[in-house]
């Protein structure tokens, strides 16, 4: 019996498939399951490699990312509807941008469309408060036209503010002319010339005595002045009608806050 385990143990030392560098070929190949037998465990090195370390530092990763940057399959019911009033924002406001170009169906009146435009900008109707607050000799009057200048100040803070903030271009690339580089309208959302126009226009209505016939046109020609900005391509849709609601919150701010005639007498008299 010891000479047939040594001669046993010499021949599996002379085997050169029992070396180490050799000790694969004689594993099973992966995927494959080992014959169970009865009553005998298998002897010899495992055969399924340890875990590699990259993917498991890849699920931990993946673990540790934050929900905004994993992919949502399923949206949120308020994420597709904001979505698609956004898409028709764009698509109704390109359709109206009839004067955007020298291309574009309507651009013989580009420059008329421009001109209503002009009549709703922020330096003209500055200028033309301060003019007519030096020549007015009334109390009333300067009273009225230095809230209006008060007005008018906070309308350009308001909008240059919203818009550096929100920062949207409009349908179309139109580049600000100088005007609007003194106002610092440069950017689509809120429009300016929309809330200046229906600010001054209540304005108008609550502090003079008009006519209906010019209140009426009063109330056209801010309608008017945002369509305008709409058809040269300048503001979206929702800018205007964003526009129009700034500007009613800014005349009911400035008639909360509003400057008696003896407030209005000093800084005239500072000034």
């Amino acid at each position: 019996m010891p000479a047939s385990q040594s001669r046993a143990r010499a021949r599996d030392r002379n085997n050169v498939l029992n070396r180490a560098e050799f000790l694969s070929l004689n594993q099973p190949p992966k995927g494959t399951q080992e014959p169970r037998s009865s009553g005998r465990k298998a002897s010899g090195p495992s055969t399924q490699p340890p875990p590699s370390s990259d993917g498991a530092r890849e699920r931990r990763q993946s673990q540790q990312l934050p929900e905004e940057d994993c992919m949502q399959l399923n949206p949120s019911f308020k994420g597709i509807a904001f979505n698609s009033l956004l898409a028709i924002d764009i698509c109704m406001s390109k359709r109206l941008g009839v004067c955007a170009g020298r291309a574009a169906s309507w651009a013989s009146a580009r420059s008329m469309v421009k001109l209503i435009g002009i009549t709703g900008h922020g330096i003209p109707w500055i200028g033309g408060t301060i003019l007519c607050l030096v020549r007015s000799s009334t109390l009333a009057g300067q009273e009225v036209l230095m809230n209006l200048l008060l007005a008018l100040l906070l309308d350009i803070m308001t909008v240059a503010g919203v818009q550096k903030l929100i920062k949207r271009r409009g349908p179309y690339e139109t580049s600000p002319g100088l005007l609007d580089y003194l106002t610092m309208d440069i950017y689509a959302f809120p429009a300016g010339h929309a809330s200046r126009a229906a600010m001054v226009s209540k304005f108008f209505l609550s502090h003079l005595v008009l006519a209906v016939p010019l209140r009426v046109l009063l109330v056209l020609w801010a309608f008017c002045v945002g369509l305008s900005r709409v058809m040269i391509g300048r503001h979206h849709i929702t800018d205007v009608i964003s526009g129009f609601v700034i500007g009613y919150f800014q005349f009911r701010l400035v008639e909360l806050v509003w400057m008696s005639s003896n407030t209005c007498q000093m800084l005239i008299s500072a000034w």
